[in-house]
């Protein structure tokens, strides 16, 4: 009896490790375009992942993920949008009337994926690990609501995430870019 608990003991201590040692560039997506987005292609950036809506009180804050982008997108850092239907129901449309309403509104230039889960039983895998501890080993992170930032070190290394309402121009973020040390 005592070997086989040790034994799952053992092989929860691995699969845990195993779990914990995944990355950002471990998961691949699929852009609005419909083209496969192989997350590894970020590998020595820092990445900002967030969660979007079209139709949300947050949504005016594309214009500022564009802004940081702009500002910072020459420096190894990068921007990903993810729309999620999850909230309200605030990102109905079709990847297409995504893609267009981005671009006619905000002008995104920064790379978009397709709608995807990101809270509840069909959660993408990417935002499962985004958003449990045990996965990511950093933090458990549940997405509160749109809008929310997740920030990604050169490493593909969740090193932390900034709440919905916190604007992604915010000093935490712009700090944690230019590698400016916060009290």
């Amino acid at each position: 009896m005592k070997k086989i608990f040790f034994a799952s003991l053992l092989m929860a201590i691995v699969l845990g490790a195993a779990a914990q040692g995944k990355t950002l560039y471990d998961f691949k997506a699929t852009s609005l375009d419909g083209q496969p987005f192989d997350l590894s292609s970020l590998k020595g950036k820092k990445v900002l992942v967030v969660n979007t809506a079209s139709k949300c009180g947050l949504t005016p804050q594309y214009a500022n993920l564009q802004q940081l982008y702009d500002k910072y997108k020459d420096r190894n850092f990068v921007i990903i949008g993810f729309p999620a239907n999850n909230f309200a129901q605030q990102e109905p449309g079709t990847n297409a009337e995504i893609k267009e309403f981005c671009t006619k509104n905000y002008g995104v230039t920064f790379p978009m994926m397709s709608k995807i889960s990101v809270k509840g039983a069909d959660i993408d895998p990417l935002y499962k690990w985004l958003t449990l501890k045990t996965l990511n080993g950093v933090v458990d992170a549940e997405v509160q609501w749109n809008f929310q930032k997740f920030m990604i070190d050169e490493q593909g290394k969740l090193v932390g995430f900034v709440s919905p309402k916190e604007l992604p121009t915010s000093e935490k973020i712009t700090n944690w870019i230019e590698g400016k040390k916060t009290n």
